[in-house]
């Protein structure tokens, strides 16, 4: 039935001799020959933009950038400091408090978590695509080629993006160097702009990319298959002739007798449970099945299958149209993800905040990670139409002015806001904790423009004194000083990142006082301070028994016995990372994975 009503619509391009001469030219795998041509190699050229790096912004360890140029690294395997890594991997950061719900409706076929797009030299037909992956390798799942040229002067007009590979995320069994190079589809047109997007879920440790190839040549291969058409989210006319046609033959008799009816067995269905069926599919076929009948239409357009809205998985092909077909049925939106959308022109001003003054009243969540088309006047808008909001996700929106954070504290509501990655200043973040004193979970990581963070701990220790969850990986500036206020103010913290904050010192007993004025902690990022010793780690087994999270990466002074009285006393850790550290060498890592084999213990190498 849901394939006959979606199939109704008419063709909207060619003829069925094309289709069936295209059909039998796929079954029976016949391609025209391509031209003569020398194919051309080249390595990126430059990294246009990305979800996120485990480096600094100001440094090339551990960088997206690294991905530019020739390889540093490949055919050696290892944690290499020269090499592409993203911020996260495994399953257990979705497992803490900090992270959000996942949304409904998210199609089975996507998998991306996070992104990074490259240029090369010369725009090429891609014959093939070669990643070489130097750690843990297996997190690529996507493979996408762009019709614009990121070198071009004009700006960007109907920006095209095709799937070159797709696959589902995997666990490769070593974490050995690998040269990554899946048979990729042809395209019709030339490209330079690559976008790799990747799942590191099933991994045990950070993926390591070192550089990508793009092989192509120059003349168009002439490839002569039949397209068939796609309807999209984009396609949404309801016309009241075709609405009607279905139901054309189901009409009552003349003489009183009941025939078929318009919609079958829909009709003697309840409304509600109508409702549940189509709560099950994709936002794109809720479109399609929108433009088959009438009753289907009422069904598919009503409010309530709307509360929650995730864009994200049609980063690629949303548009202000596409905003504006989807208003009507959102004035009842609670959750909307715009993450990754509208970049390249693809989403305006004048859409966003058209689509906002409608739907804006009843949101209380809203993802806008990587969103460049935002500007202060966006934000404006956010302030202005979304009085109830809670959670505001601006992670890596690093185009964003400085100024455009001011008009954050006028959401008095929000519990959960995400900075990682902006332009965010002092004055901008002090505003924002005077005024929304509810906040829950902040994350300011890597977000260097705040040039005292012990003026942020004290006031957040000062006005919110409920936060949960505290993300500071990679501030430059915060001392013990500001790290004892912080504590002393916000004891209800359960998770807190510290990695990379290099102003800490052990000596000073900071980390033995915040084990013993957070005992609800949960999970503790102390990565790469080198000072962390085993009296630090001693006071955790004793102060911090629902311990399950623990990075200790890069400290030199802990030994494996105070390890060992750590995971005797913290029964729910899972997670402890000592990469890196020398007094831990894989002999003690593998006695404790021998006594405690619940826990997952990272132990990174190079070689």
């Amino acid at each position: 039935m849901f394939y006959y009503i979606c199939l109704r619509r008419r063709s909207r391009s060619g003829t069925r001799g094309e289709a069936l001469t295209s059909r039998r030219a796929v079954e029976s795998g016949q391609r025209a020959v391509l031209p003569v041509s020398v194919e051309v190699e080249q390595y990126a050229k430059e990294v246009l933009d990305f979800s996120s790096h485990y480096g600094s912004e100001n440094s090339m360890s551990y960088t997206m950038w690294n991905l530019a140029g020739v390889p540093n690294v490949y055919p050696s395997s290892g944690d290499f400091t020269q090499t592409a890594v993203f911020r996260a991997y495994g399953t257990w950061w979705e497992q803490c408090a900090s992270a959000p719900p996942p949304f409904r409706r998210t199609p089975k076929g996507f998998h991306s978590q996070d992104y990074i797009e490259l240029a090369f030299e010369e725009p090429v037909y891609p014959t093939a695509v070669e990643v070489l992956e130097t750690y843990y390798p297996g997190a690529i799942v996507q493979i996408l080629a762009c019709s614009h040229n990121p070198f071009s002067q004009s700006p960007p007009t109907d920006v095209r993006w095709e799937v070159l590979w797709s696959g589902e995320p995997t666990k490769v069994l070593t974490p050995q160097a690998r040269q990554f190079s899946p048979n990729i589809k042809h395209i019709s047109f030339p490209t330079n702009l690559l976008r790799l997007e990747v799942n590191s879920s099933l991994l045990d440790y950070y993926t390591e990319l070192d550089a990508v190839i793009l092989r192509g040549v120059k003349e168009r291969p002439m490839l002569a298959l039949y397209k068939m058409p796609v309807i999209d989210i984009n396609d949404l006319s309801d016309s009241e002739e075709e609405l009607s046609d279905v139901g054309g033959p189901f009409r009552q008799g003349s003489d009183g007798k009941h025939q078929r009816t318009g919609n079958g067995y829909f009709d003697k269905l309840p409304y509600e449970l109508i409702q549940l069926i189509l709560s099950h599919l994709t936002l794109p076929d809720l479109c399609r099945l929108a433009q088959s009948c009438k009753l289907l239409h009422q069904h598919c357009c009503d409010p309530l299958q709307y509360t929650q809205l995730s864009l994200q998985p049609y980063w690629a092909r949303l548009s202000d149209a596409s905003l504006g077909h989807l208003q009507s049925r959102c004035t009842l939106l609670q959750r909307l993800n715009l993450s990754w959308t509208g970049n390249r022109g693809a989403l305006t001003l004048t859409g966003f905040s058209s689509f906002l003054k409608a739907c804006g009243p009843s949101l209380v969540c809203l993802e806008l990670s990587c969103c460049h088309f935002l500007t202060e006047a966006c934000l404006e808008v956010v302030s202005q139409t979304c009085p109830g909001l809670q959670e505001l996700n601006l992670s890596s929106c690093d185009r964003l002015n400085p100024q455009a954070f001011t008009h954050i504290s006028k959401l008095a509501r929000l519990r959960r806001l995400v900075l990682y990655r902006t332009k965010i200043e002092q004055t901008a973040i002090l505003s924002i904790l005077t005024f929304c004193i509810e906040l829950r979970h902040l994350n300011l990581g890597s977000c260097v423009r705040i040039e005292d963070y012990d003026v942020v701990a004290s006031m957040l220790a000062a006005r919110c004194r409920s936060l949960c969850s505290l993300d500071l990986w990679r501030c430059r500036n915060l001392t013990d000083r500001g790290l004892a206020e912080l504590v002393s103010g916000c004891k209800m913290l359960e998770e807190l990142d510290l990695g990379w904050c290099p102003t800490l010192q052990s000596s000073t007993g900071c980390f033995q006082h915040l084990a013993r004025n957070l005992p609800r902690l949960r999970k503790l990022f102390l990565t790469a301070n080198r000072t962390v010793r085993d009296s630090d780690i001693e006071e955790l087994a004793s102060s911090c028994p629902s311990l399950q999270h623990l990075d200790i990466l890069g400290t030199r002074l802990v030994s494996g016995a105070s390890l060992k009285k750590l995971l005797q006393s913290c029964p729910k850790l899972v997670l402890l990372d000592v990469s890196f550290c020398s007094q831990i060498d894989m002999r003690v890592v593998q006695e404790l994975s021998g006594l405690f084999p619940n826990v997952a213990l990272k132990k990174s190498f190079t070689q």
